[in-house]
């Protein structure tokens, strides 16, 4: 197979803007490991750079917060997003010069968000810390940047859809609906007492089950059967797990208020929607496990995350029952789900997209494929070391919490140790998101260099030589 038979016009054509959001979402990538970095030491030795106010645990986690989810997971997961429906299509992507303005308009936005943040303007929301005066760019930015994909999936040549279709067309269309509602009810005309905390835990819930899942989702559903070259098992079940996920993924929020002053039907609701929520893992694990017996680096980053979205989906409906959120709330459990979720599930599923699609793109095969072996190596390290670290030192603190008379400075010491090694992850982690960055800096640059044809391998021996 030549790389003539792998090029598509989405491939050749579309290059630009697809760099311009791979290329900033990678360095929103390192900046956020920093910020984590320095926020994760600051837990364990908060002597460490207090004289800066800007340098705060506080301000810290709401900046590495921001530049991973709106940085690395939104510019990343909107371009291979594209990338995948423009291939669908089999024709180039519309509406390009919108997906440039818009994503230049988005990081904008997003680096005027960690200037905010930084000067203390953060609004202490989870997953909107950012401040209100960003966000309604954002809004227009992300859908400038959503009419491209939404062209591809409405003017596809092939009446069939594909699951691949749905996540990615969900996450363009819910995204800008549920950041306009918490942004209306939360700072235009902001809802009082109670209705406040139900409306910011929708908003974070609803972020994640119908925004960053789908991104990641669509990556998945399209990489794994390309790279196996076999139909999903069961993939009658596929529009059913979707469509679970649609449904019940935003009402699952009221999980975070348990003992909360609330109506008692929202957890209710929260526990039975986590529940049904199984559902949908257990559709996408029979479609994809092909990713846990192919070979290939994309396959093998994929795979892990897809084992943590299992175990987060677990995870949540377990905690969301009082007899084991008594134990879990309000402490370092909270950190090691959003972890799992994030970087264990999200981040690591585009990382094996972003593996797949560059070579693809350029052109031109990975420079080096010791770094692709070093990042992976150091991710599963990194993401196993930092949550092992964080429930441990969450057993820890819970043990502690629950006996009155344990003084609060004997508990902060006793998760210390654990929090070091919590802030050892987090160096990992960077240091195998540089090499990332390293390794596509080089790759993608050779197509500046190079201006004679492109060669290319079949994508099972390029896999298998990647990994």
């Amino acid at each position: 197979m030549s790389m003539k038979s792998e090029l598509t016009a989405t491939d050749s054509s579309s290059r630009p803007p697809l760099l311009l959001l791979l290329v900033s979402g990678l360095v929103w990538l390192v900046i956020s490991g920093v910020l984590s970095l320095l926020a994760s030491m600051q837990l364990h030795s908060p002597g460490f750079m207090a004289h800066c106010p800007i340098v705060t645990y506080g301000r810290m986690t709401v900046l590495a917060e921001t530049s991973f989810v709106y940085g690395w997971l939104a510019n990343t997961g909107l371009a291979l997003a594209l990338w995948i429906l423009g291939r669908l299509a089999a024709e180039p992507l519309r509406a390009q010069n919108w997906v440039i303005g818009g994503a230049l308009f988005w990081n904008i936005a997003v680096t005027g968000a960690v200037i905010g943040v930084a000067v203390g303007d953060a609004t202490g929301f989870e997953f909107l810390g950012l401040p209100k005066y960003v966000q309604l760019m954002m809004l227009f930015s992300y859908a400038a940047i959503a009419v491209s994909g939404l062209l591809a999936w409405s003017g596809r040549l092939r009446q069939v859809s594909y699951a691949a279709h749905w996540y990615a067309a969900a996450a363009l269309f819910l995204f800008p609906w549920i950041l306009s509602i918490a942004h209306v009810m939360l700072f235009a005309v902001p809802a009082r007492g109670v209705v406040q905390a139900i409306v910011a835990g929708w908003f974070a819930q609803s972020a994640w089950t119908l925004w960053m899942a789908p991104l990641a989702l669509t990556v998945a559903y399209y990489v794994v059967p390309k790279v196996t070259g076999r139909v999903l098992p069961s993939y009658e079940f596929a529009s059913l797990g979707f469509w679970c996920l649609i449904f019940v993924g935003g009402l699952t929020g009221g999980r975070h208020l348990l003992g909360g002053p609330v109506p008692a039907w929202i957890p209710s609701v929260a526990v039975v929607s986590c529940a049904l929520l199984l559902f949908h893992t257990v559709v996408v694990l029979l479609n994809l496990r092909g990713a846990f017996s192919g070979s290939g680096i994309a396959l093998k980053f994929i795979a892990f995350g897809l084992a943590a979205y299992f175990v987060g989906a677990i995870g949540d409906a377990l905690t969301s029952f009082h007899s084991i959120a008594a134990h879990t709330q309000f402490t370092y459990f909270d950190e090691a789900q959003k972890q799992l979720a994030l970087y264990g599930a999200a981040s690591t599923i585009l990382f094996g997209g972003v593996y797949y699609a560059l070579p693809r793109i350029t052109g031109k095969e990975w420079l080096s494929g010791r770094l692709v072996r070093a990042h992976l190596f150091l991710s599963v390290v990194g993401i196993l070391l930092l949550l092992g670290s964080l429930a441990v030192a969450s057993v820890t603190q819970s043990q502690g919490l629950l006996e009155a008379s344990v003084p609060f400075s004997d508990i902060a010491k006793n998760t210390r140790p654990w929090l070091a090694a919590a802030s050892v992850a987090q160096g990992i982690l960077l240091l195998g998101n540089l090499l990332f960055l390293v390794n596509f800096y080089g790759t993608s640059c050779m197509i500046l260099k190079l201006s004679s044809p492109a060669s290319f391998n079949p994508p099972s021996e390029m896999e298998t030589r990647a990994s």
